[in-house]
């Protein structure tokens, strides 16, 4: 096995065992103050098919759910727990254990794919193919939310190395596939229900 391939089965094991559980435990209850930002960005740019990568218990899908019928609600995860509650909530979405490096849907299967807070635990090694994944799925819209920095900056989290960066995911996007037009560029903070995240909307052309 290549260092690569040791740092990214190491993070998804992370996030897939206990150190993910203890993730999920601690979004289980969390107040979610996040509506008004889906329903700006699903009224703006509606959709009829939706994938989030990286859903955990589904604080953002049960907000997607109030414009895109449940049953064309996606959320894919690798925290087994995670997937467990959200299926007990939310019976009628639509979920799938998987790493997000290989996503198990058609080509352009989706109107719109998203990360939010998921793009910052890829190692850079993964992280390319975590992107392109996402853009092959969708039809339309790539929407990415993320950490922000002009150059890669590693955050220590929680005693755990390598597990979270800041970067410019609107940048990679763009280098990675050009014909991604960017449509709306924002920030969102605690009092939209987030934690200091920059958003990318694209739409591919």
């Amino acid at each position: 096995m290549t260092n690569q391939t040791a740092e990214t089965k190491r993070l998804e094991d992370l996030w897939g065992g206990d150190f993910g559980n203890a993730y999920v435990e601690r979004n289980r209850n969390a107040p979610n103050s996040r509506e008004p930002f889906w329903t700006q960005i699903l009224t703006e740019f509606p959709v009829k098919r939706i994938l989030e990568v990286g859903c955990n218990v589904g604080l953002n899908l049960q907000c997607v759910t109030a414009h895109v019928e449940p049953h064309e609600v996606y959320g894919i995860d690798i925290n087994r727990k995670a997937l467990a509650d959200l299926r007990k909530n939310m019976s009628e979405v639509n979920t799938v254990w998987t790493p997000a490096r290989t996503l198990p849907f058609r080509d352009n299967y989706f109107d719109m794919v998203y990360t939010m807070g998921v793009l910052i635990h890829q190692p850079e090694t993964t992280l390319p193919l975590v992107i392109a994944e996402i853009v092959r799925c969708s039809k339309k819209y790539v929407l990415c939310g993320e950490y922000f920095a002009e150059e890669t900056t590693e955050v220590p989290y929680r005693e755990q190395s390598g597990a979270l960066f800041k970067r410019d995911y609107g940048k990679m996007y763009q280098e990675l596939f050009p014909e991604l037009q960017l449509l709306k560029q924002g920030y969102l903070t605690a009092e939209d229900g987030f934690d200091d995240v920059t958003i990318w909307l694209f739409e591919k052309v």
